[in-house]
Parts: structure tokens; C-alpha cells; sequence
């Protein structure tokens, strides 16, 4: 059954990439993955920020980023503003404070259709994998039987792996829509 493992390894991975997509997505706490997409422009270069700074979390609704090199303040300041998060930045001279404001209710159901977006990009990533899967097998020298009972698996592996789709989703749609 390697072919049924190796996929359930791929859903795997596509699940851990959907929970890394989640934690971008705020719900009204600050949160160091909020910003760690942000790209900043660097001597020419589109650097990640947390390359370039150190994020900490003093309170619940704040963002501390303090730059390695002062000199990159301003361009931290820009790329978090042009990111379009719904924050805004303030530069101290020292420090970027990042204060979360409490989400509105309209900012919330903008971040469940971002959060279904991504659920709905997971579940097509997991049908891509069943249906290679399912070309595997078709290909192999096996028997009806045989290849049947591959496609069964693999048809069992998916829906099983939808289901935690759709749990992970719930979970942050109540976490987004609770206040």
C-alpha cells in the first residue's frame, strides 16, 4: 500500500499548509504571523520581514517589530501599510507598534471568505492528489480487483482528509465570528 501512503503524506502537507494559511489570518489578537508575509524592499531586495526584525507580542492587541538595522524603519513602515492587513503602523523612531483595532463585523465576514477561499484551495490541491493517485494505479499491473480496492482506499484517504478541511475551517470561522 505505498501508493496510499504516499498520498495520505501529500494530504498531509496540504493540511499543514492550510493551518499555516489560517494563522495569517487574525482574529482580533495580536499575532507574529500576521506580518511574516510581508515582503519589505531592502538595499533593492524584497526581503521577508522576519529577516529583518524581531516581532514580539507585549499585549494582546500589539505588535512590537524592532528592526536589526534602524536604518529600515521607514521601509518596514511602508510595506506593513501597502500590505493592506487593515493596521496601521506607527513608527516611534526606535520600534514599529502595531495596535490590532477590535474587527468589525463586515472585516470578519471578509476574513471567513478569505478563510473559505483558502479551504477551498486545500480541497482542490487534495482532489489533485486523489486523481494522481487514481492515474498511479490505473497505470500499474494489477488486477480489476486490485486497482478497486487502490481506488477505494484512496477514495476513503480523501474524504477523510476533506472532513478535516472542513473541521479546520469551522474552527476558524468561530474563532473570527466570536467576539
Amino acid at each position: 500500500m505505498d501508493i496510499v501512503n504516499e498520498l495520505e503524506e501529500k494530504m498531509k502537507k496540504t493540511i499543514e499548509s492550510l493551518e499555516k494559511k489560517f494563522t495569517t489570518v487574525r482574529a482580533g489578537r495580536a499575532n507574529p504571523n500576521l506580518v511574516s508575509n510581508v515582503k519589505v524592499e531592502y538595499y533593492g531586495t524584497d526581503t521577508p520581514l522576519v529577516q529583518l526584525a524581531t516581532i514580539s507580542v507585549p499585549e494582546a492587541r500589539q505588535l512590537h517589530i524592532k528592526p536589526y538595522d534602524k536604518s529600515c524603519l521607514k521601509a518596514i513602515e511602508k510595506a506593513i501599510f501597502e500590505a493592506d492587513l487593515g493596521i496601521t503602523p506607527t513608527n516611534n523612531g526606535e520600534i514599529i507598534i502595531i495596535s490590532i483595532p477590535p474587527l468589525t463585523e463586515e472585516r470578519r465576514k471578509e476574513y471567513v471568505k478569505q478563510v473559505k477561499a483558502m479551504s477551498e484551495e486545500a480541497r482542490v490541491s487534495l482532489r489533485n492528489i486523489r486523481q494522481d493517485g487514481i492515474k498511479h494505479v490505473k497505470s500499474m499491473e494489477l488486477t480489476e480487483d486490485e486497482k478497486k480496492n487502490y481506488e477505494d482506499d484512496i477514495q476513503e484517504l480523501i474524504n477523510t482528509y476533506n472532513k478535516i478541511v472542513d473541521d479546520k475551517l469551522k474552527d476558524k470561522e468561530g474563532e473570527l465570528m466570536s467576539i
